[in-house]
Parts: structure tokens; C-alpha cells; sequence
């Protein structure tokens, strides 16, 4: 009897286990494209050469901080914009894949636009040897992802409001600070809205509002109810699992009268502000009309995103 006990334990641990990996699978595989499960197609989704090259010729002030978070070092990219006055923050909560070379090249991006930008690594010490993306991405194709899933929301919600705490006190920061995300960040951003009341704004790219728990997929009210700043979404039309919950979203937040200013980019897909992006490789000459036409929608979606976003960041 006690070893059928034993078995039937073995047994469900492993189904539960491989239902995390399968579901973290799909994470990765709703939130960006990758159709290869080798290391080098995850890591080629981390390293990016042409951002590193943007990076180093920047003429900003760069740097690699670690922010207290009690225990915790949150390993964070600030790069701070040359401008005369003090500066409103920009927290920039990167996408399912964690700390990238793309997500290192946004933050220089807000800080030419004149914002000091700050950009931690959620998974800080979550690696081997106590490392945080990089470190976790050479361990498996998949690891990157299954160690967000991982990740409890009381810690993120730590990390984050660490982070924003610390920029917020910078010499050079005004004290104003909002958040910005991608895909899984994109969710984190306005999950965050919901927990620092002090923000100043929330911006949503292809990210979704929070639930009752991943399981449930019913708004929750209570913690939207909470939210202080306005919320503004940026979506692309070929997006349809996200854009699903757009409407609902708009319909509860009209309902508590909280501010939500969604936009859906024509023609654009999951992702579009890395996948628009110029200083990325364009579409190979043979590619069919298909890949040119999406890379054309996606670069109009976020030229036409990084517009709208900064006319807002200056009214902050």
C-alpha cells in the first residue's frame, strides 16, 4: 500500500511538472516567435548584435546598478539622458525572454528622448552562481521562460517598486516615475499600476490587465480598482489572443473610472516594437511578400507607437 502511495505521488509530481513546462512553453511561444526549440534560436532572442552596436555608440551615460530589494540585488541598466533639468523616469520591464540586448537599447532610446530610464533584470539572482538572464539562458532552450513562470508576483512587486524607489531619488530625477512593458511585461506594467499609487502613468505594449489568477480569466476588479495613474495600451491588430481583452479591459475600467487610453496599430502583429525595429536586420531580399508586408506594418506601428508614447511622456 505505502509504495502505491509513493508511486501514485511520483506519478502526479511529474504531470505537474510537465504541465508547468508545457504551459511555460506556450507563454514563450504566445509571446514572440520562435520556431525552433534549440538554445541557439532562445539565445539568438537574448543577444542581439546590432542592438549591442547601437548601445556602444551612444554618447549617454550608461550603467549597471544593483538596487536593494532586503536580501535581494535587482541587477538594473540606467542610462540617463543629457538634459539640464531633472528628469521624469522611465521603469522598462523587459519581455518574456528577460534582460535582452533590444530591451538594453530601448532604455538608451528613452534616455535620448531625454528620461532617465532604468531597466532591471527580474531575474537577478535567480541563475546559477546567483546570475540573472544570461546565466539562466545557457542552461536550456526553454530555462529563460520557465524561470519567469517561476517568478511569484509578491517579488516582482518588490523588484519593481525597489527599482522605482531608487530612481526616484536620483539627483537628477524630478521624482516623477511611470512604467513600460512588452508582452509578459506589457502584463507587469499594468499589474504594477495596480500596486504603486505613485506612478505617474502605465504603459501597456501587447500586454494584458490582471485576473483573478492565471487559471481564472475573469478582470480583477479589486486590484484594478486600485489603479491611480492612466493606463494607455498599444496593441497590434494581427494579435488576437491579446486583443481579445481589450474590450472587457476598456468596459471595466470605464466601470470603476479609471483612465485606459487603448491603440491598435493596423497590420501589426504581436511584438512590434522589437520586430518593427530600424536598427534590427530587415527582411532577406528572397523573403516572400507575406514577411516584407509584416515587417512594413510592424515598423509603421512602431515608429507611429514611439510617437504617440513620447507626446504623452511630455505632458507627464
Amino acid at each position: 500500500m505505502r509504495k502505491a502511495l509513493v508511486l501514485a505521488g511520483f506519478l502526479i509530481a511529474n504531470v505537474m511538472v510537465c504541465a508547468v513546462n508545457a504551459w511555460a512553453q506556450e507563454m514563450i511561444d504566445h509571446h514572440h516567435v520562435i520556431t525552433t526549440g534549440s538554445a541557439d534560436a532562445v539565445n539568438d532572442s537574448i543577444t542581439q548584435d546590432w542592438a549591442k552596436q547601437r548601445l556602444a555608440k551612444s554618447p549617454r551615460h550608461q550603467e549597471w546598478v544593483n538596487v536593494k530589494n532586503g536580501n535581494r540585488n535587482v541587477n538594473s541598466f540606467v542610462v540617463y539622458p543629457e538634459v539640464k533639468n531633472k528628469a521624469t523616469a522611465v521603469v522598462v520591464i523587459h519581455e518574456i525572454f528577460g534582460m535582452t540586448d533590444w530591451v538594453q537599447q530601448l532604455t538608451d532610446e528613452l534616455a535620448e528622448a531625454g528620461y532617465i530610464a532604468i531597466a532591471p533584470d527580474l531575474l537577478s539572482g535567480m541563475g546559477p552562481n546567483r546570475g540573472g538572464t544570461s546565466a539562466i539562458s545557457a542552461t536550456g532552450s526553454n530555462a529563460v521562460g520557465l524561470a519567469i513562470r517561476a517568478l511569484s508576483a509578491d517579488q516582482i512587486n518588490a523588484d519593481l517598486n525597489a527599482v522605482a524607489d531608487y530612481v526616484s531619488k536620483l539627483p537628477s530625477s524630478n521624482g516623477k516615475v511611470v512604467v513600460a512593458g512588452y508582452c509578459w511585461g506589457g502584463s507587469q506594467s499594468f499589474r504594477f499600476a495596480t500596486n504603486r499609487p505613485s506612478l505617474k502613468a502605465a504603459f501597456v505594449f501587447y500586454g494584458t490587465a490582471p485576473t483573478v489568477t492565471p487559471q481564472d480569466p475573469a478582470l480583477d476588479k479589486t486590484a484594478l480598482g486600485r489603479i491611480t495613474a492612466p493606463v494607455y495600451g498599444f496593441y497590434g491588430e494581427n494579435d488576437a489572443r491579446v486583443d481579445s481583452t481589450i474590450s472587457p479591459t476598456v468596459d471595466a475600467m470605464k466601470e470603476l473610472s479609471k483612465k485606459y487610453d487603448p491603440v491598435t496599430y493596423a497590420g501589426a502583429g504581436h511584438g512590434f516594437m522589437r520586430a518593427g525595429e530600424p536598427n534590427g536586420p530587415p527582411p532577406a531580399a528572397d523573403a516572400d511578400q507575406k514577411t516584407k508586408d509584416a515587417y512594413a506594418a510592424n515598423r509603421k506601428a512602431r515608429d507611429d507607437a514611439w510617437e504617440r508614447w513620447k507626446k504623452i511622456l511630455a505632458k507627464i
